[in-house]
C-alpha cells in the first residue's frame, strides 16, 4: 500500500441529535484516516453510526464537533471544493424517478465539469460495466432494485472521483452481478489508486475486498485492523457432526457437561470448541461411545467477529489512529 499521506482525516468527530427528552449522541469522538489506494470496511450493528459518518461526509449533516480533512482541505470551509472529488452510492438512495437512466448520468456529469463527447463515453462506459447499458432509455421508477443500485455504482465512478464512499452496494444485486461489482472495485481501485470508505453486512466480501476495518458500536470506534487480525480475536472454531438421534443425545450431553456451546441445525449438531482442545475433544467422544457418520471443521470469520462485537462490549487493544 502507498506510503503517501492519508487522503481522507477525520478527528474526534461527533454528532449529537437534540431529542424529547435532552439529546442522543450518534457519533461519539471518532478519528480515522483512509489511505491513497486503500479499501477501508465500515462495519458494525444497526443504529453503531455508520450511515451518520458517511452523511457527514457528503455534507448532508452538518457534524456537532471535531475536524475533516480532505485532500489536504479543511472539508468545512470547502466543502463544494472537496465533494467534487467524491463519489457516492448506496442501496438506500434513489436518484429522480421522473428522467431515465441516461438523463440521470448526463445530469450529474454535467455538474462534474464533463460534456460533449467525453460524457457520453463515460456514461457508456460506467454503464456498460454495470451491465446498465440496456436499460439506459428507462426511467428510473421503471427499474428495480438491483437495477437501481447498477446506476448508482455507475453514477458514483463515472467522475473520476478520488475517493468513493459506498455505503452497502451489493445489497440489492443478485450473486452474479454483486461479484462482479466487487471485481470492477477492485480493478479500479488498483488501475486508479482509489481510495474507498466502504460499508456492508455481508462479511465474506468485507474479508474480499477490505484492506482495513473500522468496527463501530454506540457511535464508537471499538476495532482498527485488518479482517484476518479481527478473525484471530475469536478462538472458537466450529465442529458439525451428522449422527443418529441417540448418538446425538448423549453427544449434547456430554457437550454441556464441558460448558460447549451447541446447536442443532438441519440434522447436524454444531459444537464451539477451542482449535487447540478439538482433537482431544473427538478422542473423548470415541471413548465415550459416541460415534457419528459425518463430520467438518471451520474456522472463525469476519461473520464470527462481527456477531460477538453486536452482543459484546470489545475494548480496543490497538491505536486507533
Amino acid at each position: 500500500m502507498s506510503n503517501e499521506i492519508s487522503v481522507l482525516n477525520v478527528n474526534n468527530l461527533s454528532k449529537t441529535f437534540p431529542t424529547k427528552y435532552g439529546s442522543f449522541t450518534a457519533i461519539d469522538g471518532i478519528s480515522f484516516n483512509l489511505k491513497p489506494g486503500e479499501i477501508l470496511g465500515l462495519l458494525g450493528p444497526n443504529g453503531a453510526g455508520k450511515t451518520t459518518t458517511i452523511q457527514i461526509l457528503l455534507s448532508t449533516l452538518t457534524a456537532t464537533s471535531g475536524t475533516i480533512n480532505l485532500l489536504g482541505k479543511d472539508f468545512f470551509k470547502a466543502r463544494s471544493e472537496c465533494l467534487q472529488h467524491v463519489g457516492f452510492a448506496s442501496a438506500y438512495v434513489n436518484l429522480p424517478e421522473h428522467l431515465t437512466v441516461n438523463q440521470n448520468l448526463d445530469v450529474h456529469g454535467r455538474l462534474f465539469g464533463l460534456a460533449g463527447q467525453l460524457l457520453k463515453d463515460k456514461i457508456e462506459k460506467f454503464l456498460k460495466a454495470f451491465d446498465a447499458w440496456n436499460f439506459r432509455n428507462k426511467y428510473v421508477r421503471e427499474l428495480s432494485a438491483g437495477q437501481k443500485s447498477r446506476v448508482m455504482l455507475a453514477k458514483a465512478f463515472m467522475t473520476n472521483p478520488k475517493i468513493i464512499l459506498l455505503d452497502e452496494p451489493t445489497a440489492a444485486l443478485d450473486p452474479e452481478i454483486a461479484n462482479e461489482v466487487r471485481k470492477f472495485i477492485l480493478k479500479e481501485k488498483q488501475e486508479q489508486n482509489l481510495s474507498i470508505l466502504f460499508t456492508s453486512h455481508n462479511m465474506e466480501e468485507v474479508t474480499q475486498i477490505c484492506d482495513r476495518v473500522l468496527v463501530m458500536k454506540n457511535g464508537k470506534i471499538i476495532a482498527n485492523d485488518t479482517p484476518d487480525n479481527l478473525v484471530n480475536t475469536i478462538k472458537l472454531s466450529h465442529l458439525y457432526f451428522m449422527m443418529d438421534e441417540l448418538n446425538l443425545r448423549k453427544a449434547i450431553y456430554f457437550a454441556n457437561s464441558l460448558e460447549l456451546k451447541n446447536k442443532v441445525q438441519d440434522k447436524w449438531l454444531d459444537i464451539k470448541i477451542e482449535e487447540s482442545k478439538i482433537a482431544e475433544f473427538l478422542m473423548n467422544l470415541t471413548h465415550n461411545g459416541i460415534s457419528f457418520s459425518q463430520i467438518y471443521i471451520t474456522r472463525p470469520t469476519l461473520e464470527d467477529y462481527f456477531l460477538k462485537i453486536s452482543h459484546d462490549e470489545i475494548t480496543p487493544k490497538k491505536d486507533l489512529l
